[in-house]
């Protein structure tokens, strides 16, 4: 492009690509343009937005210069592109309609939390939006939950059946009003309203006409108070509420739910609320008070230090953690109180997601009344149509830097910029914590988490998205990326695809691909994989593994002494059978008497388990360190059987004292590959049990065992390969405990440690690295 001269009049086209439709960036760049005196025109398109400008050299130029660094809070340019063009003679700048452009896509906004002007409004009895719960602007609001095709207007939203009123016209049609263009922008006249309605009502009974909102919410909070469960008609589904400091309501809703000890997610009104509960960092308050308003993981404050109303030790039995959220709609901030300036009626509330156990969340009235009718006392709906269901999203904070644990609402559809091109390719993830990943472009589009595939329910919902996600991104996949093991339904789906080119991905290549492309890293680098269930190419379960790895391909270089793992997923279920397994891998026929994991094991269980485990019958080998934690829980009396995964090696992060530094011996048994033998661990560990060793100490010691061997493993490869890159991927690693010591000693001893940040370290990432090992063998 010729330079600018400034006395000169010119016209420029720009062409913006990134989150930039439905976050008011047409009305900024209006005004920008109107405030230097240029004239052009704006509008959404199906690849982003376009811009014409004309008007003197130098203030065109300022426009274009001010256009990224002043953009809209929710907004993220991620291309902009310049031409030069003719000038016509315009007299005023404007925002054009829509243009949709075949082939093309734009990237879509994810929802974000009530912004405080918006939340001042609602809660003001002076203005004629207080009490409305669905108030939002361009700064905040629904957006991916309730899109329905690009480019994003109303009329592809689940708002098209809505027609604003003169009030909210005259917001949308003024420049210098910050719900100038904003979709879903509404009132009490025009817009969704509520219904509060007992368990077992039908949905023709009813009623949306009622404009006032604030009875039924009022009725709400005093339902809440009396310990009524009720469902909460949200953003990207149905969430469960009640009061968490209800010890009654808290259990009630655990058995209702079958969801005897996972804990459950509180909302907390604002900051201070938090602060109440627990100990919360700056990064930790950055983080909770971010537009995209996930479940941040925190240290729950001891009894003596909480406030009075703290949550019941039911919201998360055993945990010195809670998974805590500040509102993100209105009607959220309205369950606490009418406004900003009254105190809020809870310290926390339950809310957990509206499904059954392990079924995917519930998103249509009808759907709700039906399924959640055997656990929720009353159900507070509304008549706007959710277009994608979407869970919570959770983070933990570790050093300083937000850790995503679920990503969800907040980050999807949120696109991942891997700075390389890559072609339409479909990965489609695990078996559990299943997401998909679509790449176009130079961008890998992950959807949101999807859950466990093992129930119908659950498959349609990843069909669903599936197609709406292909359909939003104009993506027509070439190539279909899966998981080496044939049972799963994921590999199942693929094998049964259409789609010629198809790739095989071992897992946990997958989980360290995942690693390397968020860290946009080429080249061979040291992969360390630790997780639960992963299928090897020699039929055995791997989950602790050191890889020298690239994006094409791996070399297995060590990996956890294998030991049998008996029964299938009933191990996963009963670590005590896990337990047995590496007692008899380390003492032979020999098992140590009186081991509290086994006093309330049936004789006859335990005689089957262990002739099974001796004679190899139903067995596999696995290498897992998932697997690994589960015997350690189970030897230290902590759970012998469990009702979630990682319940176990949850349990035993808890336990740990972290003021001990000591560790037990291992052995590097040499060869190839390498393998790490944990006996000695096992047996110092009964030797501590006899003695009578706390079970702090030596959950802390194994952790230190654990560590140092990482650490150990690595540096033989180094030596070896001369790498000094590493990635640390897998499930176990969201133990920031074994993270946080194994991070410090490799850095100290200078290598280079990457982690996950915005893709889960668990098997909600697996689906990015396929994509990108797919890339790379169609290369």
């Amino acid at each position: 492009m010729p330079p600018l001269h400034s006395n000169s009049k010119t016209r420029r086209q720009l062409h913006v690509r990134g989150i930039v439709q439905g976050v008011g960036f047409r009305p900024y760049v209006y005004r920008l343009a109107t405030s230097l005196g240029l004239t052009g025109f704006v509008f959404n398109s199906s690849s982003g937005v376009t811009i014409e400008i004309e008007g003197s050299a130098a203030l065109v130029c300022k426009f274009i210069d001010d256009l990224r660094p002043n953009s809209p809070r929710l907004a993220e340019i991620l291309e902009l592109t310049v031409a030069e063009m003719e000038t016509v003679g315009e007299t005023s700048f404007d925002i054009l309609e829509s243009q949709e452009a075949l082939g093309e896509f734009a990237l879509v906004t994810p929802d974000a939390g009530t912004c405080d002007a918006c939340w001042n409004d609602f809660g003001d009895p002076s203005n004629r939006r207080f009490g409305y719960p669905f108030t939002n602007c361009t700064h905040c609001g629904p957006r991916y939950t309730i899109v329905q095709d690009i480019p994003y207007d109303r009329a592809k939203t689940t708002m098209s059946g809505f027609v604003m009123c003169e009030a909210c016209k005259a917001e949308y049609s003024d420049p210098g009003n910050r719900r100038f263009h904003a979709q879903p922008n509404a009132c009490a006249i025009c817009g969704p309203s509520l219904c509060l309605a007992p368990s077992g009502s039908n949905p023709e009974d009813c009623s949306f006409h009622d404009k006032d909102s604030l009875p039924a919410i009022r009725k709400v909070r005093q339902l809440l108070r009396e310990g009524k469960i009720v469902a909460v008609k949200g953003l990207g589904g149905f969430l469960l509420a009640c009061d968490a400091s209800n010890d009654v309501a808290v259990t009630e809703l655990r058995r209702r739910k079958r969801r005897p000890l996972k804990p459950f997610a509180l909302m907390a009104r604002d900051l201070q609320s938090i602060r109440n509960i627990c100990a919360v960092s700056s990064d930790d308050a950055s983080t909770l008070q971010h537009p995209r308003r996930p479940i941040v993981v925190l240290p729950r404050l001891s009894s003596k230090d909480s406030e009075a109303a703290s949550p019941t030790d039911a919201v998360a039995p055993g945990n010195n953690t809670l998974g805590i959220m500040l509102p993100y709609t209105p009607l959220h901030y309205l369950l606490f109180s009418d406004s900003p300036g009254s105190p809020p009626e809870f310290g926390a509330l339950v809310m957990t997601s509206g499904n059954l156990s392990e079924e995917p969340i519930v998103v249509s009235n009808i759907e709700a009344l039906e399924r959640l009718s055997g656990i929720a006392d009353w159900f507070l709906l509304h008549n706007r149509d959710i277009a994608t269901r979407v869970d919570d999203s959770v983070v933990r904070i570790f050093e300083r830097r937000e850790r995503v644990l679920r990503r969800s609402r907040g980050f999807v559809p949120q696109a991942i910029d891997l700075g390389i091109e890559l072609e339409q390719v479909l990965a489609v993830g695990a078996e559990l914590k299943n997401t998909f990943c679509l790449t176009r472009g130079t961008h890998a589009i992950l959807s949101q988490h999807i859950g466990d595939l093992e129930n119908y329910e659950t498959m349609c919902f990843f069909e669903e998205t599936l197609e709406k996600m292909k359909h939003l991104f104009k993506v027509t996949p070439r190539a279909i990326a899966h998981d080496l093991h044939p049972g799963y339904r994921s590999t199942r789906m693929a094998l049964a695809s259409s789609i010629d080119r198809r790739f095989a991905v071992q897992h946990h290549h997958a989980h360290i691909a995942s690693c390397m492309a968020e860290n946009r890293l080429n080249g061979n680098v040291i992969g360390v994989a630790m997780d639960g269930t992963g299928l090897g190419p020699d039929g055995t379960i791997w989950g602790g593994e050191f890889f020298v790895a690239n994006l094409a391909g791996f070399e297995r270089r060590a990996h956890i002494r294998a030991v049998p793992l008996a029964g299938g997923d009933a191990a996963i279920r009963q670590p005590w059978r896990m337990a047995l397994s590496y007692l008899r891998d380390s003492f032979g026929g020999r098992i140590p008497d009186e081991l509290a994991c086994f006093r309330d094991v049936p004789i006859k269980q335990f005689n089957l388990v262990d002739a099974m485990l001796s004679r190899r019958i139903q067995t596999v080998q696995t290498s897992s360190c998932g697997r690994l934690f589960d015997a350690i829980a189970a030897l230290l009396g902590m759970h012998s059987e469990v009702t979630f995964e990682g319940q176990a090696a949850i349990a035993l992060e808890m336990a740990v004292d972290r003021s001990i530094t000591d560790r037990y011996e291992y052995e590097l048994q040499q060869g190839e590959p390498v393998v790490v033998d944990f006996r000695p661990t096992v047996s110092a560990i009964i030797r501590d049990l006899a003695r009578g060793r706390r079970v702090n100490e030596i959950s802390a010691c194994f952790h230190n065992t654990l560590s140092a061997a990482i650490v150990e493993v690595c540096c033989c490869i180094r030596r070896s390969d001369g790498l000094d890159r590493v990635c640390l991927s897998g499930g176990v690693f969201q133990n920031h405990i074994l993270l946080g010591l194994t991070t410090v000693e490799l850095r100290r001893l200078g290598f280079g440690v990457f982690l996950h940040a915005m893709v889960p370290a668990n098997d909600g990432g697996i689906a990015l690295g396929q994509a990108v090992i797919a890339n790379e063998l169609l290369r």
